[in-house]
């Protein structure tokens, strides 16, 4: 009996061993996947590494992404087959049978394929699950009728998806190759979308946030360059043709008018450059960052005139490149509206870390906000105060932006981010 119950703990512990393998390899396949959700790349390129992760897992001839928006009837197929020379991800043409095809209503969320028999007797034994990852006991295949027509495979494993209130879609593998249990494989891919989903969707969101901070950009560019440049131009030709028809009859007056013009002509080509300076793309990383924002506050001295300084409690930084760039931008814009606003005489920037974030500060003694006291980045939005661009900026790094203003006296923007930063910058 000794032996007999030796025998079974021995195959208990064996089976144990083995689960937990098999949850390790689960977990690393998981998050390698999830890695390759990087706002930088882009949805689309995003898309086609993760469905190429789960191509090469499955070992599929072809893959089929199709989503479509919940709010429309616009559906949007994608297709990544693999080659010798890597992989392919390409969006088709929209097609009017799209959606009877892949997205025709069902029961099943997850099923494994296969298709049975021989010409018009041809149908699919199915293996399905529903939402839960229970097993679904009687399930008709007529939602995969319509893909043979389209497609060539003998099987194919099929998973479906949503991206938030908006997105919702199916993907498709044709002809995968299947290493364990069937349904055991099912649960594995229903889990790995499920994993998967929310990052691809951040992604969606902070491209969208960061096009949407970019038509911001241009359009406060265009209105700077109208209500600024343009009009100050237009401004100084006229007071130049006066000064032209004054030069006779009035000698004197040319002296003082040409000094007043020339000082607004400093002016406007001062604008023009942060402007410039504001479109040029940057190439800022963590061992650049210190020396650029330096540099950008030694400039902005130089140019204003305004006593200006850089105090940096860091002297090494291991930070994501998007981050670095946006911070970066984030401190010439409040410089540019230092200038512009506050009538400050001295400015301290301040770059640190505390409790797992970065922090940057902008401080001046001018004339503050029109507001009194301590607002943080949801009471600014609440009441509808605060530099749009900047706080664009500092959402799409995930942080948080504080305004401390004491009007006549001066202000202090604070902004946070985490350090940790999530799959959007991998």
């Amino acid at each position: 009996m000794r032996s007999v119950y030796l025998l079974v703990l021995g195959f208990l512990l064996g089976y144990l061993a083995e689960q937990q393998k098999q949850l390790r390899a689960e977990k690393v396949v998981i998050a390698r996947t999830i890695g390759q959700a990087r706002v930088e790349a882009g949805v689309t390129r995003t898309l086609q590494e993760i469905t190429g992760e789960m191509v090469s897992l499955y070992g599929a001839h072809r893959l089929l992404l199709v989503s479509q928006e919940v709010n429309s009837y616009r559906v949007f197929v994608g297709e990544l087959t693999p080659s010798a020379e890597g992989t392919s991800f390409r969006w088709l043409d929209p097609s009017a049978t799209d959606r009877e095809s892949f997205l025709s209503e069902s029961a099943a969320v997850a099923c494994y394929a296969e298709r049975r028999g021989a010409g018009a007797e041809r149908g699919f034994s199915l293996l399905a699950l529903d939402e839960e990852g229970i097993r679904i006991q009687q399930i008709s295949p007529e939602f995969l009728t319509r893909l043979p027509q389209r497609y060539e495979f003998q099987s194919l494993m099929m998973v479906s998806f949503a991206f938030g209130q908006e997105w919702r879609g199916r993907i498709f593998l044709l002809d995968p190759t299947l290493a364990g249990e069937t349904e055991e494989e099912l649960h594995f891919l229903q889990e790995l979308v499920r994993q998967v989903g929310p990052a691809v969707y951040n992604v969606l969101l902070l491209r969208r946030l960061r096009l949407r901070a970019g038509a911001v950009e241009r359009a406060r560019f265009a209105r700077e360059l109208h209500d600024g440049a343009v009009q100050s131009l237009i401004a100084v030709e006229m007071q130049v043709d006066v000064l032209r028809r004054q030069a006779t009859s009035k000698p004197d007056l040319v002296t003082t008018e040409l000094g007043r013009i020339q000082g607004l002509l400093r002016e406007e080509v001062l604008k023009l450059r942060e402007l410039m300076q504001q479109m040029k793309t940057l190439d800022v990383d963590s061992k650049k960052l210190l020396g650029v924002i330096n540099d950008t506050v030694e400039r902005f001295q130089r140019e204003t005139g305004i006593s200006a300084r850089f105090v940096s409690d860091l002297h090494e930084l291991d930070m994501p490149q998007p981050v670095c760039r946006e911070l970066t931008r984030i401190v010439q814009e409040a410089l540019v509206n230092v200038r512009k606003h506050s009538g400050a005489r001295q400015v301290l920037v301040r770059l640190g870390a505390k409790n797992g974030t970065w922090r940057v500060e902008v401080e001046d003694d001018g004339r503050g906000f029109p507001f009194s006291g301590r607002l943080s980045h949801s009471e600014l939005d609440t009441i509808g105060r605060g530099p749009l661009v900047i706080k664009e900026r500092v959402h799409l790094i995930e942080g948080e932006l504080t305004i401390e203003s004491n009007p006549g006296q001066g202000s202090r923007l604070e902004i946070t981010v985490p350090q940790r930063q999530g799959a959007t910058h991998g």
